[in-house]
């Protein structure tokens, strides 16, 4: 009945997951075609060689509902109600408890039947589909939107390192299902190497581990036993996950790092030598 496509030939869908009454579908636009200039017809043509494409998510409700991150709805319709989750017996603990995690006070949630569609973004995406009672700790930042029956709270890292020198900060977002999720990425899928852990430790050289999965603890820990052993390994401190699960590392975040870093700073010729990729926290 619905269709966010509509009337648009140059709109595709590229992915598409169904829970319950919720389908998702991600659309890419393969082309732009509103230039008005020549700044930024340039612009357009740097991003269409490198394969840069705006995608929008689209979410369909069959008598279900779905969460969606602050600011993401582009245009909803159909027999669709919204609603914020705040109200005034809740108002003032949410408030609060959104001054300390940082997370929003009100998620906004499309009820009915319908079709939700959020802004369009040059950023990836990812879906998941939860189980009943699975959970996944995620970047904060990336939690786009949820079906109504997933859990999305805020989840404190356990140990002062972690929430300190992990580069995670105190807190991150845990999602528990049943339920489908959407989260953004810096990095398109194919270039996310999932780690199974079973009763393992993985030692992570750098904040590029999205999520994660299971029972598996985070800490920061030194990368040798000893100072003199992490000075000589120049390796310093790393990310430790331990238990069983699984670990979702993009090692290429760190190469869009640096490669933002220098269009910050304005360095035109760019070099191996320029900037140090080295997250080493030493």
């Amino acid at each position: 009945m619905y269709n966010a496509i509509g009337t648009r030939e140059h709109v595709k869908v590229v992915g598409t997951e169904t829970f319950g009454g919720m389908r998702v579908d991600i659309l890419e636009y393969q082309e732009l075609r509103g230039m008005n200039d020549t700044n930024m017809a340039q612009n357009l043509w740097f991003m269409k060689q490198e394969n840069m494409k705006v995608k929008q998510i689209a979410v369909y409700l069959e008598n279900d509902g779905c969460k969606v991150e602050p600011g993401a709805m582009s245009y909803f319709q159909g027999n669709l109600e919204m609603v914020s989750g705040m109200t005034v017996g809740n108002a003032v603990g949410r408030i609060l408890s959104g001054a300390v995690t940082g997370e929003k006070a009100a998620q906004p949630e499309y009820k009915g039947t319908g079709m939700v569609v959020l802004e369009p973004s040059f950023k990836h995406f990812i879906t998941l589909t939860l189980e009943n009672g699975e959970r996944v700790v995620v970047d904060k930042g990336m939690f786009y939107c949820a079906q109504s029956s997933v859990t999305v709270k805020p989840v404190l890292n356990k140990t002062i390192s972690s929430a300190l020198l992990g580069g995670e900060g105190i807190f991150q977002q845990e999602l528990i299902g049943p339920g489908l999720v959407v989260l953004e990425s810096m990095v398109p899928s194919d270039e996310i190497d999932i780690i199974e852990m079973n009763n393992d430790t993985l030692k992570v050289d750098g904040n590029f581990a999205l999520l994660r999965t299971g029972n598996i603890d985070f800490t920061v820990e030194r990368s040798a036993k000893t100072l003199i052993g992490s000075a000589v390994s120049g390796e310093g401190l790393v990310n430790v996950y331990r238990g069983t699960g699984q670990i979702w590392l993009a090692p290429t975040i760190k190469v869009y790092n640096y490669l933002r870093a220098a269009r910050y700073l304005g360095v035109s010729n760019l070099n191996s030598n320029a900037f140090s990729m080295n997250t080493s926290k030493s």
